[in-house]
C-alpha cells in the first residue's frame, strides 16, 4: 500500500527547479502579493545558491524594482535579495568572485538600472534608502569606473547622493558617506559635482554633529576621507573650498581640539586615540592643498595663514601632551604651509611656541592629575626657530625620532628658496660658535666642536649636517660666508683652521674611532654639497694634503658594512678632482696621478656603482623614513636627506666620468656671474676655430697664386687694348672736328629760321589777346546786369518775409492774451465753485448739529419707547458717519477740480435726500448751474 502511495506522489524538486519555478512565477504573476511571495522564495535561496538565483531571476528582480517601486514591502524584499546575491555564504558551492562582477555588469550595462536605485533615494523610508545605498556600494566595489559613469550621467544622481548627508538617521547617512567616498576616489568629474552640491558644508556639519575631532568616532574619519578624495589633485575644488570659507572651518576645528586638550580635565585616555586618528586625517587634508610646484599652493598657504590655521597647527606641534605621531605630522604640515613663500617664511620666524627644558621624550609621556594641570597653568614660550632647533638637535631616544625629523623638515622649509634668511641663519650660527657662550643647538658647534654625543646619539650630528647642507646648497653667498668661519687665533700663535678642514678632520677622526656610519655620512653630505661647483672650497680642502690620502684609505677599506661611506668618499674625491685647478695646493695633474695610482679607476667605479645601487639610494623615494623602520641596532634606517639624494642622482653621471677627463683641462664654473676655471667646451671650440682658420689660410694662399697669374695675363691684354684705343681715339677726333664745322653752319641757319617764326607767332598772339579782351568786357557787363536783377528780387523777398514775421508775432501776442484771459476766467470759476461748496459744507455741518440735537432729545425719550430709541440711535449713527465722510471729503476737495466739486455737490444732495433732510431750491439751482 505504501509503495503505491509513493509511486503516485509527485517527484521531489531540487533547488534549481524550485528557483526556476519561483522565477517564472515572479515573471508571470499579475498581483503584487504573488510577486512578493515569489521574491521571498528566491531570497531564501540567495545565500546558498547565488548563481542559480542570479541567472534565473536577476532581471525579474530588477524589473520588480521598477514596477513595484511604490510598494515598500516588495521593494525591501527585492533589495535584500539582491544584497544577498552580492554577499553569499562562504560555504556555498556557488560562491565566487565572478558572481559579483556579473551582477555589477548587469546593473551598469543599462543606465536605467542605476537610475532605478537612485530613484529609491528620494523616498524617506529607512530600508529603501539604506539597502539602495548598500547595493550601489556593492556594484561600485565590483565595477567602480562604470558605476561612476552611470551615477555621473544619471539625472540628479549626484544631487540625490549628496542629499543623503542631511539624513538624520545615522545608518543611512554613514552608508551615503561611504558610498560618496568610494565614488570620488578617481573621478574628477564626480569630485567637482559633489563639491558644488554643498558637500563641504554638509561634511563639516556632520563632523560638528558627531562631536568634532575629540569626541567623533569612525564617522569623522569617513568625513575626512571624503574631503581628501574631493580635494586631492583637484585645483577647482580646492579653490571652491577656499572661497566658501573652508579654511576658517578647519581653524575652528583645530582651535576646539586645542581648547579641549588645554581644559582642566584634558581629554580622556579612551578618547585620545580616536582623536589622534581624526586629527591626523585633518592634517593630511590640509597638506593636500600644499603640493610642491602646484599653481595654487602659495594662494592656499596665504589663505590658511590668514584664517589662523598655521599658528594653530604650530601650537599642536609643540604641545607636549600630544602624541608624538601627531606632533610629527603637525610639524610636517607647518613645513608645507611655509615652503617657498618668502613672506610667510619671514612671518613664521616671528612666532612664539611653547617650550620646556625637558627632553621631547619626557614631554611626550602622558601626565595625569595635578601634573597636567600644573603644566597647563604655566607654559613658557620661546621663538619658533629656537623651539625647532631644540626639538631637532636635543639628545633624545628613538621614540621622538619622528618629531625630530619633522622639526628638521620644518627648518628646511623655513630656509627653502630664501637667500637672506639663509645668510641670517648662518651668520647667527657663526656668531654663536665664535662667542664664548656654549649653545647646545648651534649646528656649527655640534659639527665642529662637539664630539661627545656621537656614540649615544648619532642623529644629533646628522640633523645638524642636514641643516648646514641646506644652508649651503646651491648658494654661493652662503658658501663664501661659511669660508670665513675659522677656529684658532693667529694673534695668540694658534693655528687657524678653516671650517672645511675642521669638518674633514672630524670626518676622518670619527671614521678612525669607529663612529656610527650616520655621522660619517652626515659630514660627507655637507662636504659634497659645499665643494660641488666651488673651486675655492676645493682649494681650501686641498690645503691639507693628507685629506686626500685619508679619503682614499676610507674608500679602500675592505669592510662590507661601509659601502655607503666608501661610496660617498669616492663621490667626494670625484667632486674634488672635477673642480680642482692647476693653482690648487695639490695641482690638478698631481691629484689625478694620486687618484690613479693609489685608488685606480676600477676601484673608483666599483665604489660609485655600489653606492648608486644601494637600496637606501636607489629606492629612497619609495622607502619610509620614520622610527617605525628601525635597524637591528635599534636606530631608524635613515641615512640620507632627500635633497642630497636628488643631488647625488642628478650629478652621479658627471662625477662618475670625472676620472676619465684630461687633467690639463679645467672645468668652468660660473658663480654670481663670475667664471672660474677654464671651460672645456671653450677650449674645444677654440681648437676647432683654429683648425678652420688654418685651412682657410692655406686656401687663401693658393687663391693668391692663381690670382697673380691671372693678373699678369690681364695686364698684357690691357696693353694691347690700350694701343688700339689710342689709334681709334685719333680717328674719332678728326671726325669730330669735321662734324663741329658743319654744326656751326647749321646752327646759324636754324637761328634765322627761329627768328622769323617767333615774329609771326608774336603777331598772332597780339591779335588773339585783343579779341579776348573785347569778349571779357562784354561778359563782365552781362554779369553786372544779372547781379543787379538778383539783388532787386532778393530785397523784395526779404521785405515779404519781414512783413510775414510781424503778422505772426502779432498773432502770437493775441493768442497769449486770449490764453491768459481763459486761464483767469477758469481760475475765477474754480474759486467761485470752491466758495459754493464750502457754503454747502457749512450748511451740512449745521444740519448735522441739528441732527445731534434731535438725537439728544431722542435719547432723553428713549426710556419711554425702546422702539423709538433704536431707530433714533440708528439715525444718529448714520448722521455721524455722514459727518465723518463730509470731513474727509472736505479735506480731499481742496485739491480737486471744479468738475469734481460739482459731482461732490450732487452726491451730497442725494445723500441728504436719502436721510430725509430738506434741500433748498437755491442749492438745486446752484447744482444745475454747476452742471451746466
Amino acid at each position: 500500500m505504501f509503495r503505491i502511495l509513493e509511486a503516485q506522489a509527485p517527484t521531489k524538486q531540487n533547488a534549481t527547479d524550485t528557483i526556476n519555478t519561483l522565477s517564472g512565477r515572479l515573471q508571470s504573476a499579475t498581483l503584487v502579493e504573488d510577486r512578493r511571495a515569489a521574491i521571498l522564495g528566491l531570497r531564501s535561496f540567495a545565500k546558498l545558491y547565488p548563481a542559480s538565483v542570479a541567472s534565473g531571476g536577476l532581471r525579474n528582480l530588477i524589473n520588480s524594482l521598477n514596477h513595484d517601486g511604490e510598494d515598500v514591502d516588495t521593494t525591501k524584499v527585492v533589495l535584500e535579495t539582491l544584497l544577498m546575491l552580492f554577499n553569499p555564504d562562504e560555504s556555498s558551492p556557488e560562491a565566487s568572485d565572478d558572481i559579483a562582477l556579473w551582477l555589477a555588469d548587469e546593473f551598469t550595462q543599462r543606465q536605467e538600472n542605476i537610475t532605478i536605485l537612485l530613484d529609491l533615494l528620494d523616498r524617506h523610508e529607512f530600508f529603501s534608502r539604506l539597502y539602495a545605498l548598500q547595493l550601489i556600494s556593492a556594484i561600485s566595489s565590483a565595477r567602480p569606473e562604470r558605476t561612476q559613469e552611470c551615477v555621473y550621467t544619471a539625472p540628479l544622481g549626484v544631487s540625490r547622493l549628496v542629499a543623503i548627508l542631511d539624513d538624520k538617521r545615522e545608518a543611512v547617512r554613514t552608508e551615503g558617506l561611504l558610498l560618496l567616498t568610494a565614488l570620488t576616489v578617481s573621478s574628477p568629474g564626480l569630485q567637482k559635482l559633489v563639491a558644488f552640491e554643498n558637500a563641504f558644508d554638509r561634511v563639516f556639519a556632520i563632523i560638528d554633529a558627531e562631536g568634532s575631532l575629540t569626541h567623533g568616532g569612525v564617522v569623522v574619519q569617513d568625513c575626512l576621507s571624503l574631503l581628501a578624495n574631493l580635494l586631492r589633485l583637484n585645483a577647482s575644488n580646492q579653490s571652491f573650498f577656499r572661497e566658501t570659507g573652508g579654511a576658517s572651518k578647519v581653524a575652528a576645528i583645530l582651535d576646539q581640539v586645542q581648547r579641549e586638550e588645554d581644559a582642566p580635565d584634558g581629554v580622556a585616555v579612551w578618547a585620545a586615540s580616536q582623536r589622534d586618528k581624526n586629527l591626523w586625517g585633518l592634517l593630511s587634508v590640509v597638506r593636500l592643498f600644499l603640493s610642491t610646484g602646484s599653481a595654487g599652493t602659495q594662494v592656499n598657504q596665504v589663505a590658511f595663514w590668514q584664517n589662523g590655521v598655521t599658528p594653530l597647527i604650530l601650537e599642536i606641534a609643540f604641545h607636549p601632551l600630544m602624541d608624538m605621531r601627531i606632533r610629527a605630522e603637525a610639524l610636517a604640515t607647518c613645513a608645507d604651509l611655509i615652503r617657498g613663500n618668502s613672506s610667510l617664511q619671514e612671518r613664521f620666524a616671528q612666532s612664539d611656541v611653547v617650550t620646556s627644558s625637558d627632553s621631547p621624550s619626557k614631554l611626550s609621556t602622558p601626565k595625569i592629575n595635578g601634573d597636567a594641570q600644573d603644566f597647563r597653568k604655566a607654559r613658557p614660550r620661546a621663538n619658533v626657530i629656537q623651539g625647532l632647533l631644540d626639538l631637532a638637535l636635543a639628545v633624545s631616544s628613538t621614540s621622538s625620532f619622528d618629531v625630530r625629523l619633522a622639526a628638521c623638515e620644518c627648518i628646511k622649509a623655513y630656509l627653502y628658496g630664501h637667500g637672506p634668511i639663509r645668510l641670517h641663519f648662518l651668520a647667527r650660527a657663526r656668531d654663536g660658535h665664535v662667542s664664548d657662550e656654549h649653545e647646545a643647538d648651534n649646528v656649527l658647534t655640534i659639527l665642529l666642536a662637539d664630539n661627545d654625543g656621537r656614540a649615544g646619539d648619532p642623529y644629533r650630528h646628522w640633523v645638524a649636517a642636514v641643516i648646514l647642507f641646506h644652508l649651503l646648497y646651491e648658494d654661493f653667498d652662503a658658501k663664501q660666508l661659511a669660508m670665513e668661519i675659522t677656529d684658532g687665533d693667529a694673534s695668540k700663535g694658534e693655528e687657524v683652521v678653516t671650517c672645511i678642514q675642521s669638518l674633514t678632520e672630524n670626518l676622518i677622526v670619527g671614521a678612525q674611532r669607529g663612529s656610527d656610519d650616520r655621522v660619517s655620512i652626515a659630514y660627507l653630505m655637507v662636504l659634497c654639497g659645499w665643494l660641488y661647483e666651488d673651486p675655492d672650497a676645493v682649494n681650501d680642502f686641498l690645503g691639507e694634503g693628507s685629506n686626500i690620502h685619508s679619503l682614499i684609505h676610507m674608500v679602500l677599506q675592505p669592510n662590507p658594512q661601509k659601502v655607503l661611506v666608501a661610496g660617498l668618499c669616492a663621490f667626494l674625491l670625484g667632486i674634488i678632482y672635477e673642480f680642482s685647478t692647476k693653482d690648487s695646493t695639490v695641482p690638478r695633474a698631481t691629484l689625478h696621478e694620486i687618484l690613479i695610482s693609489r685608488l685606480g679607476r676600477e676601484q673608483y667605479n666599483d665604489k660609485m656603482t655600489k653606492l648608486r645601487e644601494s637600496p637606501l639610494i636607489r629606492d629612497y623615494e619609495v622607502s619610509a623614513h620614520t622610527s617605525a623602520y628601525e635597524s637591528f641596532g635599534g636606530l631608524p634606517e635613515v641615512y640620507f636627506d632627500k635633497t642630497f639624494v636628488d643631488f647625488l642622482k642628478d650629478n652621479y653621471s658627471r662625477v662618475f666620468r670625472a676620472m676619465d677627463r684630461d687633467p690639463g683641462i679645467e672645468v668652468s664654473v660660473i658663480a654670481n656671474g663670475i667664471q672660474k676655471g677654464i671651460s672645456r667646451e671653450l677650449v674645444d671650440s677654440l681648437r676647432s676655430q683654429l683648425e678652420d682658420r688654418s685651412k682657410a689660410l692655406q686656401k687663401a694662399e693658393a687663391d693668391v697664386l692663381t690670382v697673380e697669374r691671372k693678373l699678369g695675363q690681364e695686364q698684357a691684354d690691357h696693353r694691347k687694348s690700350q694701343e688700339g684705343a689710342i689709334i681709334e681715339f685719333n680717328r674719332i677726333k678728326s671726325i669730330n672736328e669735321s662734324l663741329q664745322r658743319h654744326h656751326e653752319e647749321d646752327m646759324h641757319h636754324i637761328d634765322l629760321t627761329n627768328q622769323r617764326i617767333l615774329q609771326e607767332a608774336q603777331g598772332a598772339h597780339e591779335k588773339l589777346v585783343s579779341s579776348l579782351r573785347v569778349e571779357t568786357q562784354k561778359s563782365k557787363r552781362e554779369s553786372e546786369d544779372a547781379a543787379a536783377k538778383v539783388r532787386i528780387r532778393h530785397e523784395a523777398e526779404t521785405d515779404d518775409l519781414k512783413s510775414t514775421i510781424r503778422k505772426l508775432e502779432m498773432m502770437i501776442e493775441k493768442l497769449n492774451k486770449d490764453h491768459a484771459q481763459d486761464l483767469r476766467t477758469a481760475y475765477e470759476e474754480y474759486s467761485s465753485n470752491v466758495t459754493v461748496i464750502e457754503a454747502r459744507l457749512q450748511r451740512a455741518e449745521e444740519r448735522a448739529a441739528e441732527a445731534e440735537a434731535r438725537a439728544a432729545n431722542a435719547q432723553e425719550s428713549a426710556e419711554v419707547s425702546n422702539v423709538n430709541r433704536s431707530s433714533i440711535q440708528a439715525e444718529l449713527d448714520d448722521l455721524l458717519m455722514v459727518l465723518g465722510d463730509l470731513e474727509e471729503k472736505r479735506a480731499k476737495d481742496k485739491v480737486r477740480s471744479p468738475d469734481t466739486y460739482t459731482d461732490l455737490g450732487s452726491q451730497m444732495q442725494k445723500r441728504l435726500r436719502t436721510l430725509g433732510e430738506p434741500v433748498s431750491d437755491g442749492d438745486e439751482e446752484d447744482d444745475e448751474i454747476d452742471a451746466e
